[in-house]
């Protein structure tokens, strides 16, 4: 059967090499009118970076530096979302707060100390994200206060799976807006200022 086919060639593999990673390319810039989906980052073409709950925190900001994000999902052992943790988790108030109740070090504070577990996880609807604009998730944030939004696709007996992640950086990024403030709602005012110069 292997008569008709020679074996390629084989080669030792250079110091320093990278390997692929899937790559969503999102456009350069939208606008409000644009889809929003236009500025989700959709977990069928770019791979979520997950973190473990019982992961130190200083893990979980490497991870977040090393793959250029501020949102990790959290996944248990059966690699089900258990919840999420950002760099605003991690780099605000929340480890002075573990630090002051339990007298511990910032070294000994988990992922799971900090997380916003999956029972507290608000997320919005892929079926209504498709018929929205990017205006409605820029709203959507402001309203909540939040940086980032979690999209889920529900199946025919109402299960999530995690589909898509909004980030209010990638937002203004895309709409030509220059952000240097964690605030949302401040973050969201400055975008409609400078959008309507």
């Amino acid at each position: 059967m292997l008569r008709n086919y020679t074996a390629l060639n084989a080669s030792l593999l250079q110091p320093g090499s990278c390997f692929c990673q899937p790559a969503q390319n999102l456009p350069q810039r939208v606008g409000f009118d644009a889809a929003a989906e236009s500025v989700m980052t959709d977990l069928k073409h770019v791979s979520a970076v997950l973190i473990r709950p019982g992961d130190g925190i200083d893990e979980a900001d490497r991870r977040m530096i090393q793959r250029s994000v501020r949102l990790l999902l959290v996944v248990d052992e059966n690699r089900k979302v258990a919840g999420i943790i950002t760099a605003t988790d991690i780099l605000g108030e929340k480890p002075l707060q573990v630090i002051a109740e339990r007298g511990c070090r910032r070294e000994d504070i988990l992922v799971r100390d900090l997380m916003t577990p999956q029972h507290r996880l608000e997320v919005l609807n892929m079926d209504e994200v498709r018929n929205s604009k990017v205006g409605h998730v820029v709203a959507t944030l402001k309203k909540s206060g939040r940086q980032h939004a979690v999209v889920v696709e529900v199946d025919r007996n109402g299960r999530h799976t995690v589909r898509g992640l909004f980030s209010a950086t990638q937002i203004a990024r895309q709409l030509g807006v220059a952000i240097q403030t964690s605030e949302v709602a401040r973050t969201f005012s400055e975008i409609e200022a400078q959008l309507a110069r």
